[in-house]
């Protein structure tokens, strides 16, 4: 059961990844067939942002009341109703209507998996996990460069991922009945917590109590830090190699896109050590490696080479601290809460890459593109300085209700 469960669990992730692509690579296409401007599928995005926003801070208490399972399972049903949406679209208002839908669905599934996942599971798994979300994210361009190219249009892409989440959908409702016979992992579980079946405890807890509890905003912030300068970096990356290094355009896709693949890679790699040294250990490597990234692109060498295996090694280095942070969730701040505390680092974290990539565009505009690798370099400093308040903290607690 447990292994049968973790198998439909990695394809659910790599499900996970697959939508997220589509609009990026499809949308030169489908703003001529829509008629649109190029611009708006900002309108898109932030669309599905919100959606996800919402669906993660209410996630618990969706979770408690129907169990991740079913919660897993109705979202994915969700997001594949909107893709095939999607794909049945006629106009823009029509994209804008099924946004909705997709971006509830995303930020409930994602919630909800993550939380199971760092309950039940061990930290290579949640490494191995986002490491399958990425290869679900770098396979859904090919399928709309196939779709366009094979005449099957922007919409074809869109009806074929889909009815893969439409069968995926099926899988997990009928995998319902497995979700309460995994148990929880050792370490988690204070011995006063009474768990349901499937995973969650009784008992609601609401926003305004998850971040009052000591430790939740340092947390946010270093989520937000996170996610804030891994977007930039997949966004402004290339622009800045091109624009201030002088490096040429292909060369600098090139090597924009080794950064994504860097993440995937390292987050596989990261796997096979995460349980022995420790999602502490992974969270601060991770932004210390970043940072030497964020060195290594800024220094001002005659050479590029420098600056481009920088990136390499920021890719790398943004590995594992996501999967890091979410697995040491219910070991920081306690199994009862963590459910209610990972819908908001989702909601941090989806904030952080929607909005921060902006900002830094309005940045650049204003000061220069110069500005990118000191920009990654403030947000490592500020990710790392919260984990590590965190830490302390968590430790003065263990401290204090340690038996003499």
């Amino acid at each position: 059961m447990y292994s049968l469960l973790l198998t439909i669990i990695y394809v659910a992730f790599v499900s996970l990844g697959l939508p997220d692509s589509l609009v990026g690579a499809g949308w030169p296409v489908m703003h001529d067939d829509l008629g649109v401007p190029v611009a708006f599928a900002g309108i898109i995005t932030m669309l599905i942002a919100g959606g996800t926003i919402v669906s993660s801070l209410l996630s618990e208490r969706l979770t408690r009341r129907l169990g991740a399972g079913l919660v897993t399972a109705i979202s994915v049903g969700m997001t594949a109703a909107a893709l095939v949406g999607f794909s049945l679209s006629g106009s823009f208002w029509m994209l804008c209507l099924w946004a909705i839908p997709y971006g509830l669905g995303a930020g409930a599934v994602d919630a909800a998996l993550n939380n199971y996942v760092a309950l039940h599971y061990a930290a290579r798994h949640m490494n191995w996990l986002h490491s399958f979300w990425g290869v679900g994210a770098s396979i859904s361009p090919f399928i709309m460069s196939y779709a366009i190219t094979s005449g099957l249009g922007w919409s074809g892409a869109y009806r074929t991922v889909g009815i893969i989440q439409l069968v995926l959908t099926i899988a997990l409702f009928v995998s319902l009945p497995l979700w309460g016979k995994v148990h929880a992992k050792p370490g988690v579980v204070a011995a006063d917590e009474e768990a349901n079946d499937d995973g969650g405890h009784r008992g609601h807890v609401p926003l305004a109590t998850a971040l009052r509890i000591p430790g939740v905003v340092m947390i946010l912030a270093a989520f937000f830090a996170y996610c804030a300068l891994e977007t930039t970096s997949m966004l402004w990356a290339a622009t800045y190699l091109v624009t201030d290094r002088g490096v040429d355009a292909a060369t600098a896709a090139a090597f924009a896109s080794l950064y994504i693949l860097g993440i995937t890679a390292g987050r596989f790699a990261a796997g096979f050590f995460a349980d022995r040294v420790g999602d502490r250990a992974l969270i601060r490597g991770g932004f210390a490696v970043v940072g030497l990234g964020a060195v290594m692109i800024m220094l001002p060498l005659p050479t590029d080479v420098i600056a481009l295996a920088g990136l390499v090694v920021a890719g790398l280095g943004s590995a594992p601290i996501y999967p890091a942070i979410i697995h040491s969730t219910p070991v920081n701040f306690g199994r009862r809460s963590s459910q209610a505390i990972i819908g908001i680092q989702m909601a941090a974290a989806y904030c952080g890459a929607t909005f921060m990539p902006p900002v830094f565009g309005v940045l650049s505009a204003w000061a220069g593109m110069w500005t990118f690798p000191f920009f990654v370099a403030v947000s490592v400093v500020l990710g790392l300085l919260m984990s590590e308040r965190l830490n302390r903290l968590v430790d003065q607690r263990a401290t204090v209700s340690a038996p003499v």
